[in-house]
């Protein structure tokens, strides 16, 4: 079923109101394309890396749903938004309220967590607050706030008749003492006062009176005496005198019960006040458990969990080693070697272990060491000492050195004020529930069971936890906790989590559309999100996937393919229709790779390499203190489930560790023990991740290549530029003199929103131009400094090589290595705010291949196949042959079953994500992890060797 300009389906006469229609679709590539899609499916687009997948879904069908949607809002509003245009389009029919679900990482916000992002943290702190049990942190005892019921419930506990006598506390008002209180008591018509002991006193004794204000403790104020009855005039009798007693004790009140045979009386004592052991406990409410509000909040960090102070993992870098043998870094200085030895002779009468390695100490042990009270050499003391000599310069630089940015020791990262910590459900307070895996949380939730009182309040808040747990498992991000900040999610992590709310709200009747939510996921895990993705039709959507996983393709109910090619060669719908049918399509990419005609090959023969680094001992995070061996001169990469410890592994602990060896000035490695092997042979390290190539808007591919400026020097050449005075840094937008000030020559204005995302609307100056009427007047071969912005990198090179000259000939040499990755498509001035993560990836790959480094360089590449397409990784390949030719060590984290198939090593890591997770499961061959039956990612990449 193929859409042509002059073929249009009978669906378009159809009223649309099952169907959503477009017609004459032309934004960015797009060639006045038509589409039909059924409402209730599950449509998958997908294509070649700039076909026009993104142009279509997000740009077409997403902005127009966003259009409609500020159409609706108040005449106030759009005030603000009026300027929104429409897609370029002829019409669009049957659109349903648009939902985008991207592969960005949805905040940097430092106080959002998993937790709060998926709201499962709210209805959990609603949970504590309304059925948290508060026990004491010295007895460990539940702390109640007690009633006139309790006191009846405790007497009618014993037999009728047993003697009990109901009596409240004196408390002496300041400046009153003790005889003077007496005396108001007895003209307040009390006759009697009783201790602990069951001792009478009389208020009309003068004698008995002198003794008593001589005691510490002053006796009580006897309110009744009276037998236990069950019911009758008796027990109401028995519940006034405990009200009086409440009263005139100021909320707290006392019950003596002389059981038979006792001469001594039990004592009980109750207290309308929230307290216990001396210590009064703030009321549990919802908002206690909040670190985002000031009232429940840790008070030192503020809820952030982090502060700067002295840094546990600079003191002691590698826990390997013992006290003894120097585990303790700012101790091994001759001059401060004294701490060393002074605790080394306490440790005996502690029981410290000081040849034990730092990484096998108990809880306890590790608290002597660094906060022992009996302890006067601990760490804390030895930087109390540097604190107090910081007029000495020698001694502040010291201590610099040891401080960073650390876990707040007032509430050990939980973020929460210290009273929130002692209320429990289930017997956990709330930080252990959020630094538990999803997936055992699950289970937990699942098993927790209530009396009959708080199952009636804590269903429906059960019901929604674990509604929205089930949905993050499902997702495949059961290894994450609920105190993991957003901020350190993936891309991919990112938008599972956003798909898991959004399966919470259980909105229906939505279009939804998703940018590749398959990233980040291994293959064992795609057949779990499918399944969400089916869920979420199932329930009444529609749901858009823009996508290049095999799997996710062949579930879907419908294929859109986008081709054929990219950039200008693309920008039409080459087939849609179901997946199965696809056969016989000639022009798609997509259906040779599906039908096995086209394949990325498997290498012929394996590269080998007697060469090695090692990383020895990894401890970070979740890894199980492993020795990882690295091939130099080959592509190894490393593998494994979600959440396994590939990136602890290779960011963190290799990347980290090899460019702070080199003297690259990165953050502080992981723990590890050292590197091994031939680690002197590393000259350079690059990691090539998905983050933007520039952090400013104008940044674009241009000017990362430096080709921007062979440009700008190209139009500065002209003899017109020469006639009017024009310099090179005219034809730059990222300096005042040649560009639009209005804009600051982006070209567009961004605006503030308070109730919804920003507005991006072109500049009215110069209308999206960039720069000032003299400097377009500029032109090189009939083209001004925008019209070769707007030009994609192929049509750039055909331009540049058609002109003489050494400048245009350097222009083509820097943006060959763009072309050479699969990145034709992309336009020179595209911002690289625009760009998605795996086209930033390709962009700094580019870059790499430009310099031609002779340095021997270890590259680290994330997840390079994000966004890519079959057709695409083949490309990339090529890319990855230069660099290992040239003599480079490449080390990739990839779950995509083609690139781990022609690598030279791989490493798996798991078994599984999380606790789990953290052990090397198979280390070799392609061929020899899918004959290992210990992994599982050997199962999946197996078919695809051909065992």
């Amino acid at each position: 079923m193929t859409n042509t300009k002059n073929n249009i389906p009978s669906a378009f006469s159809a009223s649309g109101s099952d169907q959503i229609v477009v017609k004459g679709a032309k934004v960015n590539n797009l060639k006045s394309v038509d589409l039909v899609i059924p409402r209730g499916e599950m449509v998958v687009f997908t294509g070649l890396s700039g076909s026009g997948k993104s142009s279509l879904a997000f740009d077409t069908l997403y902005a127009e749903g966003r259009r409609r949607y500020v159409e609706s809002l108040s005449s106030y509003a759009r005030q603000f938004l009026g300027r929104l245009k429409k897609p370029e389009c002829e019409y669009i029919r049957g659109l349903p309220p648009a939902i985008a679900i991207e592969q960005k990482v949805s905040t940097r916000n430092p106080r959002s967590t998993v937790g709060t992002s998926t709201e499962i943290y709210d209805y959990i702190r609603m949970l504590y607050g309304r059925v948290g049990r508060t026990y004491s942190p010295v007895s460990g005892e539940e702390v109640k706030k007690h009633t006139v019921e309790d006191v009846i419930a405790t007497a009618t506990g014993f037999p009728e008749g047993t003697r009990v006598a109901v009596a409240a506390p004196i408390l002496l008002p300041e400046g009153r003492d003790a005889l003077r209180q007496f005396e108001i008591l007895r003209k307040e018509g009390f006759s009697r006062l009783v201790d602990r002991d069951g001792n009478f006193y009389s208020l009309e004794d003068e004698g008995e009176m002198a003794k008593c204000a001589a005691i510490k403790q002053l006796p009580m104020l006897l309110i009744d005496r009276l037998g236990v009855a069950h019911e009758g005039d008796e027990l109401s009798r028995l519940a006034e005198s405990a009200e009086t007693a409440f009263f005139e004790g100021r909320d707290t009140c006392a019950l003596l019960v002389w059981d038979a045979g006792g001469e001594k009386p039990q004592y009980y004592e109750y207290s309308k006040k929230f307290e216990g052991d001396g210590i009064t406990f703030l009321e549990t409410d919802e908002q206690l458990f909040n670190f985002n509000n000031p009232y429940g909040a840790c008070p030192d960090c503020e809820g952030l969990a982090r502060r700067t102070g002295v840094s546990p993992d600079l003191v002691v870098p590698d826990e390997n080693l013992s006290v003894y043998s120097g585990a303790v870094a700012c101790w091994r200085t001759p001059s401060m070697s004294k701490w060393q030895r002074e605790l080394i002779a306490l440790a005996p009468k502690s029981g410290f272990p000081i040849h034990k390695p730092y990484c096998e100490l108990t809880k306890e042990q590790k608290a002597w060491l660094w906060h022992g009270k009996d302890n006067p050499a601990s760490i804390d003391a030895f930087f109390a000492w540097l604190d107090s000599m910081k007029g000495q310069i020698q001694y502040r630089v010291l201590a610099s050195r040891y401080t960073g940015r650390t876990v707040c020791p007032t509430c050990g990262g939980t973020r929460l004020r210290p009273e929130a910590l002692y209320v429990k459900v289930g017997g956990l307070s709330i930080d252990k529930l959020t630094d538990m895996p999803v997936e055992k949380l699950l289970d937990w939730f699942k098993g927790l069971q209530f009396d009959a009182r708080d199952t009636k309040i804590a269903d429906r808040l059960l019901k929604e936890i674990i509604s929205r747990l089930q949905f993050l498992v499902e997702v495949g991000l059961g290894y994450l906790t609920l105190s993991r900040p957003s901020n350190t999610l993936s891309g991919g992590e990112s938008q599972r989590i956003n798909l898991a709310t959004s399966l919470g709200s259980s909105l229906v009747g939505s279009l939804y559309i998703l940018d590749e939510p398959s990233i980040g996921l291994h293959p064992r895990d795609t057949e779990r999100l499918i399944c969400v993705l089916h869920r979420l039709r199932d329930i009444g959507n529609t749901v858009v996937v823009v996508e290049h996983d095999e799997e996710i393709m062949r579930s879907a109910d419908r294929l859109v393919d986008v081709g054929p090619d990219a950039g200008r060669l693309g920008g039409e719908i080459v087939y849609q229709g179901p997946p199965n049918a696809i056969d016989g399509v000639e022009r798609s990419h997509t259906m040779r790779y599906l039908t096995g005609t086209e394949q990325v090959p498997v290498p012929k023969a394996r590269r080998k390499s007697s060469s090695y680094i090692t990383v020895k001992g990894a401890m970070q995070h979740n890894l199980k203190n492993i020795d990882a061996k690295f091939p130099l001169g080959l592509m190894t990469v490393v593998t494994g489930v979600s959440g396994s410890g590939k990136s602890t592994l290779v960011r963190d602990i290799l990347y980290k560790g090899v460019a702070s060896r080199l003297g690259l000035g990165t953050e502080a490695p992981g723990k590890f023990s050292g590197f091994g092997g031939d680690i002197n042979r590393i000259e350079n390290v690059e990691f090539v991740d998905q983050n933007p190539i520039g952090k400013s808007s104008r940044s674009n591919p241009a000017t990362y290549l430096k080709a921007y400026d062979e440009i700008r020097q190209l139009f500065s050449e002209e003899q017109s530029a020469k006639q009017l005075g024009i310099p090179a840094g005219y034809f730059s937008f990222n300096t005042e003199g040649g560009r639009c000030e209005e804009c600051k020559g982006e070209g567009k204005i961004t605006i503030e929103m308070q109730f919804m995302a920003d507005v991006t609307v072109e500049c009215e100056a110069c209308h999206g131009q960039r720069f000032k009427p003299d400097v377009l007047g500029i032109t090189h071969r009939g083209k001004n400094i925008t019209d070769v912005l707007d030009m994609t990198v192929e049509e750039a090179i055909e331009f540049f090589s058609a002109s003489t000259g050494t400048t245009a000939k350097r222009v083509v040499k820097r943006l060959m290595p763009l072309k050479d990755v699969g990145l034709g498509y992309i336009k020179l001035g595209q911002s690289s705010s625009t760009l998605s993560g795996g086209e930033n990836q390709r962009v700094k790959l580019a870059y790499f291949l430009s310099q031609e480094q002779s340095a021997k360089t270890l590259f680290i590449f994330d997840e390079p196949t994000t966004g890519l397409h079959f057709h695409d990784i083949a490309v990339l390949l090529k890319s990855f042959e230069r660099l290992l030719a040239a003599g480079h060590t490449l080390v990739v984290i990839e779950h995509n079953p083609e690139v781990i198939k022609t690598a030279d090593w791989i490493l798996d890591i798991g078994p599984e994500g999380g606790d789990e997770g953290g052990k090397i499961v198979a280390e070799g061959t392609p061929e020899q992890i899918a004959a290992n039956p210990e992994s599982i990612t050997g199962r999946y990449i197996a078919p695809h060797l051909g065992m």
